[in-house]
């Protein structure tokens, strides 16, 4: 609630000054949920539901950040969040949860993420990931969760979900923004008692598109078109969590915002020949042809093939002889010109400045060991 402030007159009455806590309020469901549940479609038992709902969020940068802010401000009882990256300031142009202290902390931002949320609606549950989602932590984060949403920015992330979900009849929601383009689609695997099956991502993309793809880093990216995306996830997420699945869209779904085009491709049924939903083969659950060195946008290059735990006040203490050092006690950033490296107390890390990978591969090897 806003502080008030008493006026002179009152002072010169000599009345008693109020202090800003004397007039705060406990925020009751009732209240924060009051114009939700005069929604027909939600009603009071729809937010009963949500209360007891799980949602996990894998990637919480710009479309999962706004996802996370409208499920928390919905009152969906947990969220699991789950991100490999920090916050920079080329995110606060569309990275809705973040704030300049964020950026200049560099803060995970599955962490930052939480901070906000829980400012947001202390009512959630928020567990925070600071991790990058692979096979062999997949099941661990997501199967406790009651659906599982897409806020990723690449295809082998999401051939992993999709594996896992289509495997475990757990639903999903794939999502994309970028320039002015938003793109969605609900995916309900076989097995999901309440819903019949729609097709899996491998149904639509039996493999990932190839060709010149089209980046933030290589075309931007609107924070609208962010916006549009989230509210499209969240929307039929809420659909599935207050039990009514069969009002979820069955189609993939794309808009761009710039120009007005729209287009709809079906995908009402599952193709009988796929690989994932109709053969179930899971190549990527079971991490085949999985890089442990990847390109990860923004000129950096992301290793994770060394998962050993790293003290990071040691490490601090060893690199500083060598150059910019700063930590947060959740991820330390080593600056030597033109190259960064930000290690994660897993041993991850991402070398910015470069696409190369066997040069990334060569100053983790001389900075962190092999």
């Amino acid at each position: 609630m806003p502080a008030f402030a008493t006026n002179d007159a009152t002072a010169k009455d000599g009345a008693k000054d109020v202090a800003k806590d004397d007039l705060a309020v406990a925020i009751t469901d009732r209240e924060r949920y009051s114009r939700q549940v005069l929604f027909a479609g939600i009603g009071e038992a729809g937010q009963q539901l949500l209360g007891r709902a799980h949602v996990a969020i894998v990637g919480v940068g710009a479309t999962g950040a706004a996802t996370a802010g409208l499920l928390a401000r919905a009152g969906v009882g947990r969220l699991t969040l789950i991100d490999r990256d920090f916050v920079e300031p080329s995110n606060l142009q569309r990275q809705m949860l973040f704030d300049e202290d964020d950026a200049r902390a560099s803060l995970p931002k599955a962490e930052a993420a939480r901070r906000h949320l829980q400012r947001i609606n202390s009512g959630v549950q928020v567990d925070a990931h600071i991790a990058d989602l692979v096979p062999q932590n997949a099941a661990e984060l997501l199967t406790a969760a009651d659906i599982v949403l897409d806020c990723t920015d690449n295809f082998e992330t999401r051939y992993l979900i999709n594996d896992l979900c289509v495997r475990d009849a757990r639903p999903w929601i794939y999502t994309a923004a970028v320039g002015a383009y938003a793109a969605t689609m609900n995916i309900l695997p076989r097995g999901i008692a309440t819903a019949e099956p729609t097709a899996c991502l491998a149904c639509i993309f039996p493999s990932a598109p190839s060709g010149n793809i089209e980046t933030c880093e290589t075309a931007g990216i609107l924070s609208t078109a962010v916006n549009l995306a989230a509210s499209l996830q969240v929307t039929e997420a809420l659909k599935f969590l207050t039990h009514q699945p069969h009002l979820m869209r069955r189609s993939l779904l794309s808009f761009d915002l710039w120009t007005g085009d729209r287009s709809e491709i079906s995908t009402t049924r599952p193709r009988t020949d796929c690989e994932v939903c109709g053969e179930r083969i899971f190549r990527a659950l079971s991490g085949e042809q999985r890089p442990h060195i990847t390109l990860c946008g923004r000129n950096s290059v992301q290793i994770h093939e060394h998962h050993r735990p790293i003290d990071l006040v040691a490490l601090r203490e060893q690199l500083a002889p060598l150059g910019e050092v700063r930590a947060n006690g959740l991820l330390l950033r080593f600056e030597r010109p033109p190259y960064s490296i930000t290690v994660f107390p897993d041993g991850r890390a991402l070398v910015q400045g470069t696409t190369d990978i066997g040069l990334a591969r060569s100053l983790y090897a001389r900075f962190l060991g092999s």
